[in-house]
């Protein structure tokens, strides 16, 4: 579980298939390595949200950290659009006892969108993506989603034919402490939609 506050930054070092993949056990197995820089510390196991997606670290030498990245993860999400140097958002799993300070993040992603525009305001920068329609069904106004890792309030939905755009507020303190500072027209990002509205709407389904 985790909350959607980004502790950091990494840099992608390499995202390949390791020598080993050619194996039974390790086919379709994508190698992330990310350097997370001094002092982050991690066991071998934790979990850690990569742009919102829960990887399990592999391996944690000289501050790179290593994940396995299945051909599912590479599918649902933009890990794959993601070349070396890119930045990307570090969040380590909460710890019990820990305050939750953004909002309920599972780290498992429910799909992609793009960004629509980003537009300088007074306060900060309004960020526009859009989303299918299979997912705004979740999305409300005032309530939270989180883009790329990052806990945020939707301020506008807007329902169009064959998508939904929605517009959220990025303040300065959060463009600064993550990728949200290279943002670009047409970049993909990964959603992850409320996930107590999922839960509502399952056990609210009718059982045939």
């Amino acid at each position: 579980m985790f909350t959607g506050l980004v502790e950091r930054t990494g840099k992608i070092l390499s995202i390949s298939q390791p020598a080993a993949a050619t194996a039974s056990l390790m086919g379709g197995i994508t190698q992330l390595i990310v350097d997370a820089g001094k002092g982050y510390e991690t066991n071998v196991g934790d979990s850690v949200s990569v742009n919102g997606c829960c990887l399990t670290v592999t391996s944690n030498k000289f501050q790179m950290l290593a994940f396995d990245v299945s051909s599912e993860t590479l599918k649902l999400t933009n890990l794959g659009d993601l070349g070396e140097g890119t930045e990307v958002n570090l969040e380590r799993a909460l710890q019990l006892g820990d305050r939750l300070g953004g909002h309920m993040v599972s780290g498992h992603v429910d799909g992609v969108g793009a960004v629509v525009s980003v537009g300088k305001k007074p306060e900060g920068w309004e960020l526009r993506a859009s989303l299918s329609k299979a997912l705004s069904r979740y999305v409300i106004c005032k309530g939270s989603i989180c883009l790329d890792g990052v806990s945020l309030t939707v301020n506008t939905v807007d329902d169009h034919t064959d998508h939904t755009e929605i517009t959220v507020m990025l303040i300065p303190t959060t463009v600064s402490l993550t990728s949200f500072r290279h943002l670009a027209v047409g970049q993909r990002l990964n959603i992850e939609v409320d996930l107590v509205g999922k839960y509502v709407e399952r056990l609210t389904q009718r059982v045939r």
